[in-house]
This record gives C-alpha cells, structure tokens and sequence, in this order.
C-alpha cells in the first residue's frame, strides 16, 4: 500500500494557488519532499494531516481518506511544525506531555513517555528547564521529542534544521537517522536544504510552482544522467566534436576543449580515445558526470534563473 496516494490536489488561498493538480504516489520509507519557497510544501503537509481541506482533488495517507481521517489520521502521525509552536512558561516534560494529552494518551501514559521520548532525543537533563530558556537546537529537539510521544508511524517533519548553526544542523540529522534506523519509521522530511535530504532519504519529491516535477528514488532520478561524461582535451575542437555528434553521442556545454557528453546506453568509453585518436585530439580528462541533489533540482525544474532558495550539499 502507498505511504501517500493523491489525485489532482488543488488548493488556493484566495487568488494564490499553492497547490495546482498535484499528483503524487509514494511507498513507505524515508521520503524528501524539497522545492523553493512557495513552492507548496507545507500546504501539502497540512492537507496530508487533515490541517487544511484540499479545494479540488483527493487521496490517502497511511491508507486513510485526506478528508475524512481527521483525529484517526493525527493520532498515527507525528507532526513537527517549521515554527517554534511552544509555550514559554512550561518545563519540557510539561510541554511534550501536553503533547500526548492532546493525542488523547491518558495522562500517566503521556507523562510517563515525555520522559522517555525526552532522554532519547538528548534532552532528559533539560527537562525541568522552562522553554523560554532553551536554545535553538534543543527547540528542535523538544519539537522532535512531542512529534513522538504518542509513538507513531510516519513523521512529517517540517524544516527540522531551519535555524540551526553546522554542528546543530549535524548533531539534528545524526539523531534523525538514528531514530530512523532504529524504528524503521517512515519519514516525509520537508527542507530546502538538500544536504539533509541526501544524508537522509531514499525518495525525492521535487515540488515546482504547486505540482510534482519529478518524484522517485534518488537513484532513478539519477539514472537520467547515468550515461553522461565529463570531457576535456587537447586539439582540434571542430572535428573532435562533430565525429563525437556522428557516433551518435550529444555533446552539451561545449567550451574550449572540454564538453559533457551523452552517449547511447551500449557506449563503451574506449569509444572515446578511438574518436579522440580519428579526430587528431588527446584526451587529457575523462570521468563520468556525477550528479548530485542541486543540480538534479536545477535539471527536472528547468530552473536556470540563479534564484533558488534551496541550498545545496554543504549549504
């Protein structure tokens, strides 16, 4: 059965259409759902909680019907808000109990797993403390930490490193993929930062302008590319080029002496020095062009105008 199975979702908010005839599948397992601000993330999230009606279209999640699950729905979900969402005057064991209470835990259940789910995001010292005096990161934690109380099957975590600095950021992703691999949750982890998503998730969902671009697994949609190769040489750069074109390759970013190249599935690289040696060139650079998370975003979106809010593997 899909994780996530949706039909033609709409959504405006009054002239604005966030979500335009979005269609998407995907199984169970660790999914990264990326794409620029106002791309429609986070309105995808709250219609998949049951938060926000879809305007046209429909689906399920976790089996359950998006306009119907409602209660069933949020109490097999855990939902880490982007904003901050906690109350200054309580202690984080207050706080993530409150948490249960509202999924309907009984009380001595609740208080007894905050503390639990407390220790095992690092938090169990800090748990008296009251909100108005953690930091940045343990927020994080503390969000996580709700998110989990009432143990449940999927986690939709929204922008869990929004704010962090690099050692926060890190210490936030080894926790995830230990509590990932150690649960065997499915995750959909919201983020313009694709570094996460590379360290994290298995599938990609690539949001643009409110639809699906592309989704799949990391690897299928690097399979685009897989017979792609970075070339440079020295020589006569008409011929060289125009013999590769004949032999059926596609040569894109032609500079002087170097290009990246396409070739046919059945290419064998020695192809490449019997052309180079026929067109009176030398090879001084051949490897095979490796794509990583930034550039498959540029490529399935077509954007190419610089202005991407995403950050790439070390952003």
């Amino acid at each position: 059965m899909p994780l996530v199975d949706v039909y033609h979702l709409s959504r405006d908010y009054g002239s604005v259409q966030a979500l335009r005839d979005l269609t998407l599948s995907v199984a169970p397992g660790t999914i990264g759902l990326v794409g620029n601000n106002g791309a429609g993330k986070s309105t995808l999230l709250k219609i998949l909680l049951g938060l926000l009606a879809p305007s046209g279209g429909h689906g399920t999640i976790l089996g359950c019907d998006i306009a119907r699950g409602g209660r069933e729905l949020r109490g097999r979900i855990g939902y880490m808000s982007e904003s901050a969402a906690v109350v200054p005057v309580l202690t984080g064991a207050e706080y993530v109990t409150l948490a249960g209470d509202l999924q309907g835990m009984p009380h001595r259940d609740a208080r007894r797993r905050a503390h639990e789910v407390l220790g095992y995001v690092g938090l169990g010292e800090l748990r008296y403390r009251r909100l108005e005096e953690y930091s940045a990161g343990n927020v994080q934690r503390l969000k996580l930490a709700a998110a989990l109380v009432h143990d449940p099957e999927l986690l939709l975590l929204d922008e869990p490193t929004n704010g962090l600095d690099p050692a926060g950021r890190n210490a936030m992703i080894e926790l995830l993929d230990d509590l990932i691999a150690e649960t065997g949750k499915s995750v959909i982890l919201c983020t313009h930062l694709l570094g996460d998503v590379e360290r994290l998730c298995r599938q990609i969902v690539v949001l643009d302008r409110g639809s699906v671009a592309r989704s799949g697994t990391i690897d299928e949609l690097r399979a685009d590319v897989v017979h792609r190769y970075e070339l440079a040489w020295q020589g006569d750069d008409t011929r060289f080029v125009a013999r590769l074109r004949a032999a059926g390759a596609e040569c894109g970013n032609v500079t002087a002496k170097a290009a990246v190249v396409t070739v046919p599935a059945d290419w064998c690289p020695s192809e490449f020095f019997r052309l180079a040696a026929a067109g009176g060139v030398v090879l001084n650079h051949l490897k095979p062009d490796e794509e990583n998370l930034e550039r498959l975003f540029f490529r399935v979106t077509g954007d190419t105008s610089g202005k991407s809010t995403l950050k790439g593997i070390g952003g």
